[in-house]
C-alpha cells in the first residue's frame, strides 16, 4: 500500500535514532514500494552538516550498518529526496520557508509530517517554535518520541503546549514497542482465541510478568541516561504500554478509538506504586563512563509490582523487570496460571505458563503438567514451543519504525499513545518518582540487585529460562 505524497521533516536527522532506526525504516518502506513517487524528507537540527553531500555520505555509511544486501539504486533516489536545514526552538524562519518549498515541490495535497526526535528538555519548546512558525498548520502530523516529559508536571506542561498548536487527532506520540508485530500478537492471541481469553482473569491468573532485560550497557547513551534513567526510559513507557494490550478488555473493534480507549481504563484502573515494591539498581562500571556523574545515584535498572484494580485483574500482582548489563537480551511476557488442586501423589503440580517471546520472530511457549513416564502415576511440567508467525507470512511483516512511520503517513493513530494515557501513566508512576527508592549495585552480566529477584516471591521471574 503507497500513501499520499508528503514531505517529512526530521529534527535530530543526525542522531542515534534517526540512523539506526529512522532512516533504514524509511529506505525498507521505499525498497517495499510503500512511499509515493512524490515526496520531500527535510532533515533539521541546531548544527549543519558541513555540506549536503557529508548529510548523505553520513545517511548512507549508516544504511549500510543496518541494512542487509543494501540496494544503490535506492539508496540514490532516497537521498535525491533529502535535505537539510538547521532550525532551533528560538528561530525556525528557514525551516518554515523550506517546508513551504518542498510542498510547492512535492504537489498539492502534500502531508506535512513532522518527526521530533530531540531531548524531553527541548520537546517543549520545539513545539512551541512550530506553532510560531506555522509549521503544525493545515493538518500537519507531529509525531513525538518518549519519554513524553519527566514527570507528571512536564508531562502536563508538554502537552499544554502541543495542544496550544495543534489538536490530539494529529499528534502521534510513538512508542515503538507498539509497533512490533509480537506485541500486536498479544491481542490476536487472546481475542481470537476463546481457550484463552476465558481464563485470562483473576480467577485462572497467579501473575503477570512482563521482563524486558538487555545485556548492553550504555553504549554511547550515558548522558541521556543520565538525565532521564530506566524509569523513566523503560517503564513510563515501554513496559506499561504492554501491560496495557496484557490487560486490556475486548474492544469493540481495532480501530484507534476502540483500542486506545481500552487500553486507557487499564491505565486508569492501575494503582499508584508503591515505592516499597520497587528496585532500583545500577551496574558496576556505570560510573566510569565520561559522560556520567562520579557520585550518579541513576538507575540502569528497574523491578516493580504493580497491581491493576479492576473487576478482571484484581489482585494479581503484575511483575515488571528492565535495565541494563543484564545476563540476557529478551522481551518476554509470562502468564502464570493457577494450581487446581491436585489428585496425583508427590509434591504439588507446578503451575501451567504461557511465555510470550516479543522477539522479531514471535514465539509462545506453553508450559503444561503431563504424566512422566513409568508404573506411577505422577506429573511433571513440560514446556513446547508455539510458532506464533507462519513461514510463507515473514516477507509480509514490517519492523516497529517502518510500521509506525506508514501509519502516520495513513493517518492510523492505533498503536499511538493519546494523551490521557500519558497522564495517567505518569500519575501511577509519580509516587516513586517523588520517593525514590536507594540505588543498589549489580553485577554486570547478572539479573539484577538481589532484592529485585525476591520481588514476586517464592516462584520467583521465569527468566532465566526455568
Amino acid at each position: 500500500m503507497t500513501v499520499d505524497p508528503f514531505v517529512l521533516v526530521l529534527f535530530g536527522a543526525r542522531g542515534d535514532l534517526a540512523r539506526r532506526m529512522l532512516f533504514p525504516s524509511i529506505y525498507r518502506l521505499a525498497a517495499a514500494g510503500h512511499l509515493p513517487e512524490d515526496y520531500a524528507i527535510i532533515g533539521s537540527g541546531r548544527s549543519a552538516p558541513d555540506s549536503i553531500d557529508a548529510f548523505h555520505d553520513s545517511v548512507r555509511t549508516g544504511l549500510s550498518e543496518s541494512v542487509d544486501d543494501l540496494d544503490d539504486e535506492i539508496v540514490d533516489t532516497l537521498l535525491q529526496h533529502l535535505s537539510f536545514q538547521t532550525a532551533s526552538a528560538d528561530d525556525g524562519a528557514d525551516l518554515a520557508s523550506a517546508v513551504d518549498a518542498a510542498r510547492s515541490d512535492v504537489g498539492d495535497g502534500a502531508q506535512t509530517v513532522i518527526y521530533l526526535s530531540v531531548p524531553p528538555t527541548a520537546m517543549e519548546s520545539m513545539i512551541a517554535m512550530l506553532g510560531r512558525e506555522g509549521l503544525a498548520d493545515d493538518g500537519a502530523r507531529m509525531i513525538i518520541e518518549k519519554p513524553f516529559g519527566t514527570d507528571l508536571d512536564s508531562s502536563r506542561a508538554l502537552d499544554a503546549t502541543v495542544s496550544s498548536v495543534t489538536d490530539e487527532d494529529r499528534v502521534y506520540r510513538i512508542d515503538h514497542f507498539l509497533g512490533k508485530e509480537a506485541v500486536q500478537n498479544i491481542l490476536a492471541l487472546r481475542f481470537a482465541n476463546a481457550i484463552l481469553e476465558s481464563a485470562w482473569n483473576s480467577d485462572h491468573v497467579e501473575s503477570v510478568q512482563i521482563d524486558v532485560p538487555e545485556d548492553l550497557g550504555l553504549e554511547g547513551r550515558g548522558s541521556f541516561y543520565e538525565s532521564t534513567g530506566c524509569f523513566r526510559d523503560m517503564v513510563t513507557t515501554h513496559l506499561c504500554q504492554v501491560l496495557g494490550f496484557v490487560a486490556m478488555e475486548r474492544p469493540e473493534t481495532v480501530d484507534a478509538d476502540a483500542l486506545r480507549e481500552a487500553k486507557a481504563a487499564v491505565f486508569q484502573a492501575m494503582r499508584p506504586l508503591d515505592p516499597d515494591r520497587v528496585v532500583f539498581g545500577q551496574f558496576d562500571g556505570y560510573r566510569d563512563d565520561d559522560d556520567v556523574a562520579d557520585d550518579s545515584q541513576v538507575e540502569t535498572f528497574v523491578a516493580l509490582e504493580a497491581f491493576v484494580d479492576n473487576d478482571r485483574w484484581r489482585g494479581v500482582p503484575f511483575y515488571l523487570r528492565t535495565g541494563k548489563a543484564l545476563a540476557d537480551n529478551r522481551r518476554t511476557v509470562t502468564v502464570t496460571f493457577r494450581t487446581p488442586p491436585s489428585p496425583f501423589p508427590g509434591d504439588a503440580p507446578k503451575p501451567d505458563q504461557l511465555a510470550l517471546e516479543l522477539s522479531q520472530t514471535p514465539l509462545a511457549t506453553l508450559v503444561l503438567n503431563v504424566k512422566r513416564p513409568g508404573p506411577e502415576i505422577t506429573v511433571e511440567p513440560l514446556g513446547t514451543d508455539l510458532e506464533m508467525a507462519r513461514t510463507d507470512h515473514e516477507d509480509d511483516a514490517l519492523d516497529a519504525y517502518e510500521r509506525l512511520l506508514l501509519d502516520v503517513m495513513r493517518g492510523d493513530q492505533t498503536l499511538f499513545a493519546r494523551g490521557d494515557e500519558v497522564d495517567r501513566l505518569w500519575q501511577v508512576c509519580q509516587p516513586v518518582l517523588d520517593h525514590p527508592p536507594s540505588v543498589q549495585p549489580y553485577r554486570k552480566g547478572s539479573w539484577g540487585p538481589e532484592s529485585a529477584l525476591t520481588l514476586p516471591g517464592p516462584r520467583g521471574w521465569r527468566l532465566p529460562d526455568a
